[in-house]
């Protein structure tokens, strides 16, 4: 809050004029330190991927992709209550294999929306004034995206298995399958989000980001699976667990076809063996590792 302080000189015959001393008072409030900041970037970054707190233009598309995810599921269920089944019509590890297309345009929307408009604005050095630093800023960012895209991810399994409850199906099997997609979306959203916010920070424009996630997640499932079904038809089955390495949703598969007893949607329904599922994780982590490395030295380049 400024103090305002002034004195007149005399300078002229025509008049006096009036030499302002504008002070500020020092701030004597409690301090909350970058603990607090962290947690402040995160919260808010991660309502503004639901478009919380922003315009109403802002809600739409998130909003309607996660009604989108989560219609399917709740039709299923449906279904399963009304012909009394004995199981879902799709695994809980399944279901985000089947979705990628709304997830990948998930990611692709808002991971520019999350850190192109700070490019755009030149507001990231002001992040860095203090007290919050270059690895808060990336933590904060990264986590908010991985949640928000575990929330999108998670709330259709969660539809599935209340609904498995109420048609009276196994408990142990649900609660098992239920388990297990969970740990696969969630090594899913730590992917899928850091390939978004490198894409993403390359650019201040928000629609060259869109544009080039979009492209990143799509040709890249696309020319795997080709080749996969190449290799198939050329009776080279060793070879399609390792083409499946150079793709998100593909590396997502493969490792929950080996470790969480999901079926694959490799060509021919074989998936990695453990050897190669233990190489799947082991890629998964280092791809994960490797975008919040490339993110770190970007935003160090921005901030200074």
């Amino acid at each position: 809050m400024a103090a305002e302080q002034s004195m007149q000189t005399p300078v002229t015959a025509s008049g006096d004029t009036r030499i302002h001393n504008i002070g500020y008072r020092s701030y004597d409030g409690p301090r909350l330190g970058r603990a607090y900041a962290r947690l402040s970037l995160y919260s808010q970054s991660l309502r503004g991927s639901y478009g919380l707190g922003r315009s109403v233009k802002s809600k739409v598309l998130p909003m309607l992709l996660f009604v989108v995810m989560c219609v399917p599921a709740a039709i299923m269920v449906a279904v399963a209550v009304a012909t009394k089944a004995n199981d879902l019509p799709v695994d809980y590890t399944r279901y985000a294999i089947v979705m990628q297309a709304v997830i990948s345009l998930y990611v692709a929307s808002q991971a520019p929306q999350s850190v192109s408009r700070d490019l755009r604005f030149k507001t990231v050095p002001l992040y860095f004034s203090r007290p919050i630093e270059t690895a808060d800023y990336v933590r904060a960012k990264f986590a908010a995206l991985a949640s928000a895209l575990f929330i999108l991810t998670a709330a259709p399994l969660l539809v599935l298995y209340i609904g498995a409850l109420l048609a009276k199906l196994d408990f142990t099997d649900q609660t098992k399958g239920f388990a297990q997609g969970l740990v696969s979306v969630a090594l899913l959203s730590l992917l899928f989000a850091g390939i978004g916010l490198v894409i993403a920070s390359v650019t201040p424009r928000r629609g060259f980001g869109i544009a080039a996630v979009i492209a990143v997640l799509t040709i890249s499932y696309g020319a795997v699976s080709t080749l996969q079904a190449i290799a198939e038809t050329q009776n080279s089955g060793d070879g399609i667990a390792w083409i499946g390495l150079f793709s998100p949703i593909t590396l997502i598969d493969g490792v929950q076809s080996a470790f969480l007893g999901a079926t694959s949607a490799f060509p021919g329904g074989v998936g990695p063996s453990d050897a190669e599922g233990a190489v799947y994780v082991l890629f998964s982590l280092g791809l994960i590792a490797a975008c919040y490395a490339l993110l770190m030295r970007r935003y160090k380049k921005v901030g200074l």
